[in-house]
């Protein structure tokens, strides 16, 4: 299909190093929501946009802190077509997501998105 968007998410757009969650956190800003903490920070020239995610053991069990992260891993790719380049973000997981739908994850994300002004809309 020609002009089709690839909704693949690669291995080397998610942030992994703790040096590059520390550098969000430091250098970033953050928008808080009830189920998730959006860090935010603008990188020159670093392509296309870089997540990471943060599920800690207070969330609650493996399989729960695996639940959340596989949702917030599908939201940031079903939008990463509407969201700026040069940014690096990070979200972490608050206590009310091991409780929450995808829809409800799904809406803060896209309300803390566009309140960091990280959506291409």
């Amino acid at each position: 299909m020609p002009g089709a968007r690839s909704l693949s998410f690669p291995k080397g757009r998610y942030l992994t190093r703790p040096s590059e969650f520390e550098r969000v956190k430091q250098a970033g800003y953050a928008q808080r929501g009830k189920l998730v903490l959006l860090g935010v920070l603008a990188v020159q020239n670093s392509g296309a946009c870089r997540v990471g995610f943060v599920t800690t053991r207070p969330l609650g069990s493996a399989a729960v802190r695996n639940r959340v992260r596989r949702r917030l891993r599908e939201i940031v790719r079903k939008h990463q077509h509407d969201l700026r380049k040069d940014v690096w973000m990070v979200l972490v997981a608050r206590s009310d997501a091991a409780h929450a739908s995808y829809h409800a994850l799904e809406d803060e994300w896209l309300r803390l998105a566009k309140r960091a002004s990280i959506l291409a809309l």
